[in-house]
């Protein structure tokens, strides 16, 4: 699916990106767990990055990190940008892909991302960059489990020494079928393509609403799997396989049919797209970036309070 939103820079984007070499994969898991993470850090070929967010005790990074990460906070590195009026999105792909590789990430490099793990939602974090990478061509992308947290719960070494990586070029190969736009979505529906909210039960039903979205309800014909089911707060760690095949069979989403996640502004939506694709398999799976964001500001796009 193409969005149209990203047409733009997709078309600069082809000029420079040629055809970039991949990373020899360390692992084609998208989750790792603590040990696993320990025994590469020696690797040359591996860059973890720290994506924790600031909070109001300070810099977390600062306060102590997994040796030899780099630094990108969530909500300060630019991750995400408004796009169009809509809060969010994907940057342009010419200006993350710079961003990229001030991180020291050329197109050789295995990826590690570290959310906090505190709960489903910061792991939401971890899954928007993961699919950024994912959308920008680079597979060798993975996740530490559980983040920060499980890396402390294993007793695993800090450190307090700040990193300062080497400038490199991160050529992207975007891929625009993992990319919904508004038009995707409005197409999807006519086509009987599943869509998956991953919003609570609250704001699927229109009891409740973002700040950031016009209108209360859902788009018609969604299937609502929230976010919170993909990831276990208590344990820190997200579900397995077999836990997401039954979350999307009792919504009546099939696991290998074609289908779309949105929420509010596709951190959420996120979530869910890792579970569905990622971890349950179904590589048929996209995800709207404006999410209802952009859908509800337009008053000819219908909403619905689901019964």
């Amino acid at each position: 699916m193409r969005s149209l939103i990203l047409s733009a820079v997709a078309a600069v984007t082809f000029a420079f990106v040629g055809s970039a070499a991949q990373a020899e994969r360390l692992t084609e898991k998208p989750l790792v767990d603590a040990n696993w993470v320990a025994d590469n850090l020696d690797n040359p070929s591996m860059v973890v990055v720290d994506i924790r967010s600031l909070t109001k005790d300070g810099n977390p990074y600062e306060a102590g990190h997994i040796p030899g990460a780099v630094f990108a906070p969530y909500g300060k590195f630019g991750w995400r940008a408004k796009v169009n009026d809509v809060v969010g999105m994907l940057p342009p792909v010419d200006v993350i892909s710079k961003r990229i590789g001030a991180l020291g990430i050329d197109n050789d490099k295995q990826v590690v991302v570290v959310p906090a793990g505190q709960n489903s939602s910061d792991f939401g974090s971890a899954t928007r960059v993961y699919w950024t990478f994912k959308v920008l061509g680079h597979d060798a992308v993975t996740i530490l489990d559980g983040g920060q947290r499980a890396w402390l719960a294993a007793g695993k070494d800090v450190s307090t020494d700040p990193v300062t990586p080497e400038v490199v070029a991160f050529n992207a190969n975007f891929r625009p079928e993992l990319v919904a736009s508004a038009d995707d979505v409005a197409k999807a529906r006519a086509e009987g393509v599943a869509l998956v909210d991953a919003r609570p039960v609250s704001q699927f039903k229109g009891e409740a609403k973002s700040g950031v979205v016009a209108r209360p309800g859902a788009i018609p014909g969604a299937k609502n799997i929230p976010q919170s089911e993909f990831y276990s707060d208590q344990d820190g760690a997200f579900v397995a396989a077999d836990v997401i095949e039954n979350l999307a069979a009792n919504v009546g989403v099939s696991k290998d049919a074609k289908e779309i996640t949105y929420c509010n502004t596709g951190h959420w939506a996120s979530v869910a797209w890792f579970g569905l694709s990622e971890v349950m398999g179904n590589k048929n799976t996209a995800m709207y970036d404006g999410s209802l964001t952009e859908w509800a500001a337009d008053p000819n796009r219908e909403m619905v309070i689901p019964e």
